[in-house]
């Protein structure tokens, strides 16, 4: 038997019984014939037929054991969509027994082990894959994916980025990493791949609700109901969606909307805590106290080790005017969560109903600490005419330059500059090390309103061995806002900046293309350059169309709204094979 690294990447993809391009020889035809009709029967969403076809193509005692393997291989596949997980477990096994090198298998039997919580083993087959077939994607986003249920994140991050190196507008790898991101606290980063994961499939309903979550944590409400919006579109009967626009339209003050959403969601699924959980705390916010206790009294039977129906419970007794008891139900959330952003908030809430302004004041801002886009606390400092506290912001000398200076907290880095006072720049990383800021430029008109900030990333590690990054963020210095932050740069592979009077396109270092839509702006005659200087040089540098003081690739930034698409040349992708629609490739 010949070597599948003999064979190729190529031939190692395609399943021989469904792919009527491979050569046969003329005694295969019945059986070939049978093994198309199954993948016909599977492709229209036909498991039992595809089973029943298959297991016919089967019984030819002539098979070689690679053929035999790919039709076990693909019945496997027919039974996991039966849900016969025993059965499939049996056909990927006999599989990878009779063609040990045929990684699609390993793949295959890697996402039934998974969807059984079997990680650690789904984590041997996708390895097993990726050696045989180095250059498979869909196992790297796979191994990803078992990865983030390890809460392995920088390893899900590495899996998912080499998988959208090899297919750079795969939706699922796309809205993986952004997941990865989200969740080591880099909202920036998630918006852009979810951006991306959407315009490569604009029925990706997951990747609109996730984005959704990602702008509201850096205040973009709107755009977060707007994504929620579009997801509801999709899947219209997504309970959980519903429960995360309700919540939205909360942090943008609309909740009667809010309520409907909630109400909606229940109707849907009248067992999701979450629901209820949002209703109260939205009917408690409308003065509906009564609606509020049954909300939260039925979210806490469905989920009595959850801390949030007890704080917003808190909050509840707190507006009736008992506060004692809610400070009985914060003592409850307390043990069941020291930690939850939501009891901070009740605590908070108890206290100023107390008279203690100084101690509320303290839970409201350790709320924005756990939960930067939680309005209401921000409301309830306004109230108490105090602001965020940025007392524990620490400056780290030597990372910034001129006017701008780096600071820490909770472990968080910022930029800020007293020349724009609204804006405080998240300096997300790519890798380890501390982010050096390294240039700034305020784009003359038509682009006048906007700024770029360039600084290091940290070092990643490649195959290559380590790579210095850098990324930028992109500044609405008019909004005070942060529109985007963009990777520049990692190790050789350099970001192309293009950009025209209505927007910008960015070709990135992982070989996507990203746009944003400038907002109108008239030109205006600059008799001299304006605003751009860099790390250790005192003199303006001249001003062009191209971005020229960094001496990159031409280009220039700003923007209002992010849409990704693919690169103009080359953007139209192939159909999809048939081992790409039944294997997710």
């Amino acid at each position: 038997m010949r070597s599948i690294r003999q064979i190729g990447l190529i031939v190692v993809m395609a399943l021989s019984a469904l792919d009527g391009r491979v050569a046969r020889a003329a005694e295969d035809v019945p059986v070939i014939s049978r093994a198309q009709e199954a993948a016909t029967h599977l492709v229209r969403g036909e498991a039992a037929q595809a089973v029943e076809a298959f297991t016919d193509a089967l019984k030819d005692t002539s098979l070689a054991n690679d053929r035999r393997a790919t039709l076990l291989n693909d019945r496997a596949v027919a039974y996991g969509r039966m849900g016969q997980p025993k059965l499939a477990l049996n056909d990927f096994n006999q599989a990878v027994q009779m063609f040990a090198e045929y990684p699609a298998a390993y793949n295959n039997r890697g996402n039934l082990l998974l969807s059984l919580d079997g990680v650690d083993e789904a984590i041997k087959d996708f390895d097993r894959a990726i050696v045989l077939a180095p250059g498979y994607a869909a196992a790297f986003s796979n191994r990803a994916s078992a990865q983030m249920r390890r809460a392995r994140y920088q390893d899900a991050i590495r899996d998912y980025s080499k998988a959208i190196s090899l297919m750079p507008y795969s939706a699922a790898p796309l809205s993986g990493r952004g997941v990865a991101f989200l969740a080591t606290g880099k909202p920036h980063a998630a918006i852009r791949d979810f951006s991306r994961a959407v315009n490569a499939d604009a029925r990706f309903a997951s990747a609109y609700r996730n984005r959704a979550e990602a702008r509201v944590a850096v205040g973009q409400k709107a755009e977060a109901i707007e994504d929620l919006s579009r997801a509801l579109a999709f899947d219209a009967s997504n309970a959980e969606i519903y429960v995360v626009r309700g919540y939205a339209y909360l942090a943008d003050a609309n909740t009667a909307s809010a309520i409907k959403d909630f109400s909606r969601a229940i109707e849907l699924d009248g067992k999701l805590a979450a629901a209820f959980q949002g209703r109260g705390l939205a009917n408690s916010l409308a003065e509906a106290y009564e609606e509020a206790y049954s909300d939260l009294n039925r979210a806490i039977e469905l989920d009595p080790r959850s801390p949030v129906s007890f704080a917003y419970r808190a909050y509840v007794y707190k507006q009736t005017g008992q506060p004692d008891i809610g400070a009985k139900d914060i003592e409850t959330a307390i043990k069941l969560d020291p930690n939850n952003a939501e009891t901070a908030w009740a605590r908070g809430e108890i206290a100023e109903a107390r008279g203690q302004a100084d101690t509320a004041v303290e839970d409201f801002r350790k709320v924005l600490l756990l939960k930067p886009g939680w309005r209401l606390a921000s409301d309830a400092l306004l109230r108490l005419g105090a602001g965020a506290d940025i007392s524990d912001d620490r400056e780290m000398p030597g990372l910034g330059f001129e006017n701008w200076r780096v600071v820490v907290r909770a472990n968080a880095y910022f930029a800020i500059s007293d020349m724009h006072p609204k804006l405080r720049v998240p300096l997300e990383m790519m890798g380890e090390g501390k982010p050096q800021l390294v240039a700034f430029e305020l784009k003359p008109p038509p682009h006048k309103g906007y700024g770029v900030l360039r600084y290091s990333g940290g070092i990643v590690v490649s195959a290559a061995g380590p790579e210095i990054t850098e990324l930028v963020a992109i500044l609405d210095l008019d909004a005070g806002t942060v529109i985007s932050i963009q990777p520049h740069r990692q190790g050789a592979r350099v970001a192309t900046w293009t950009w025209d009077d209505d927007r910008v396109q960015i070709a990135s270092i992982d070989g996507v293309t990203d746009e944003f839509q400038l907002r109108a702006t008239a030109a205006e005659p600059v008799p001299v350059a304006a605003g751009a200087y860099r790390k250790g040089d005192g003199q303006r540098a001249p001003k062009s169309s191209a971005w020229a003081p960094w001496d990159q690739a031409p280009g220039s930034v700003g923007g209002q709204r992010s849409e990704t698409r693919q690169a103009r040349s080359g953007s139209r992708q192939k159909p999809k094979t048939l081992f790409e629609l039944l294997f997710n490739n």
